[in-house]
């Protein structure tokens, strides 16, 4: 049963029409943080009555992602009449349910304290966690390739296992750098390595897998101007001295 017919999970027209959007629309949403100075999260929170307290916050926004995931790759292929998925599509299933299990779950209740978030972060995180797992979700269940024979076509094994690789050594990095993150040189290598992590999942998925092309390039239209925008941060509070040779994005570049 749909949760709702034809979004939830996704008919095959709309699940096309989501994903132009999902391309198109949110790059030019994340954008915006190069020129909006305020952002209601982290150290850049301010008080107000719509902060929500940083781990419910945190975890409410994030579960969304691999929750969606599940419930589609579990719904979705028997709507569509797909007795079995090849085993690529649920390793690429599984390794998006990990990296965001960790970080709606175990990666809030490991921290120390977490600043409050302020509603509109929290309802723009919720949409992009809804959009992106709807969009993998769907390719990774119906509209993808869903034999043998198609997965041939887009990655091929070797290709797969290295971007397997990719994957697994951006998510060990995620594992360590989490504990150092008030560090801003720990900071902006976490962020760095989430791009790793996206993209060796994008390499696995096929350099056509418009789902997982997408979520990398709007992860990196929405770290970046918060990486640049973090240095500064740190450059106000301990002054030009002391954070000034620390690069916000690429080492020895930004």
């Amino acid at each position: 049963m749909s949760l709702i017919e034809g979004w939830f999970p996704p008919s095959r027209e709309n699940y096309e029409l989501l994903l132009h959007y999902w391309q198109l629309g949110y790059p030019v949403i994340g954008s915006m943080q190069w020129v909006v100075k305020w952002y209601g999260m982290g150290k850049t929170s301010v008080s107000s009555k719509l902060n929500i307290p940083g781990r419910l916050a945190w975890m409410t926004m994030e579960c969304p992602g691999f929750l969606t995931l599940l419930y589609v790759m579990n719904t979705l292929p028997q709507k569509v009449g797909i007795d079995d998925l090849p085993w690529q599509n649920r390793v690429l299933g599984g390794l998006f349910v990990i990296h965001y299990s960790y970080r709606a779950v175990l990666f809030p209740l490991l921290q120390p304290s977490m600043s409050p978030i302020h509603v509109a972060v929290w309802s723009l995180a919720i949409g992009f966690q809804l959009c992106n797992a709807l969009c993998i979700s769907s390719w990774l269940s119906a509209y993808g390739p869903t034999t043998a024979e198609a997965w041939s076509s887009v990655s091929s094994v070797p290709q797969f296992i290295l971007g397997i690789g990719i994957f697994y050594l951006g998510l060990s990095s995620n594992f360590f750098h989490d504990e150092e993150l008030r560090e801003i040189r720990r900071r902006e290598q976490q962020r760095q390595v989430r791009w790793v992590e996206w993209f060796g999942f994008y390499m696995a998925a096929g350099w056509g897998c418009a789902p997982a092309r997408a979520f990398l390039l709007n992860e990196m239209v929405t770290m970046m101007p918060r990486a640049v925008n973090g240095k500064k941060w740190y450059i106000d509070k301990f002054g030009e001295e002391k954070i000034g040779k620390k690069w916000a994005i690429i080492p020895g570049v930004w």
